[in-house]
């Protein structure tokens, strides 16, 4: 079964606008961060979709997208560090108790 262009970029666009929502509304960082982590994994769907109907026999999208998720990974990583410093201090990850943290 072949598979049009479409078939494969529509669901990545539900994806970023999931995202995008989430961002938008949430005020819990935790929450804030799946949001953004959903708009990159919409990203890296799109290097592969895109790698592999223009250039069919090269992977270089491929590789694109295993540096992006090596990079979000690194990005979760410091991202839940500084959630856990903020919940340590404040014990709150609401994104509006965060004022208290300013001297």
């Amino acid at each position: 079964m072949n598979l049009t262009l479409l078939m494969y970029l529509i669901p990545s666009l539900i994806m970023f606008g999931c995202g995008v929502y989430g961002f938008l509304t949430r005020k819990n960082m935790i929450a804030i961060m799946i949001s953004l982590e959903l708009m990159l994994n919409s990203v890296d769907i799109n290097f592969v979709v895109f790698n592999r109907f223009l250039f069919p026999g090269h992977f270089e999208g491929m590789f694109f997208t295993l540096f992006a998720i090596a990079l979000a990974a690194a990005e979760t990583a410091l991202a839940l560090a500084i959630i856990i410093n903020v919940f340590r201090i404040a014990r709150k990850v609401d994104i509006n108790e965060i004022n208290k943290l300013k001297f």
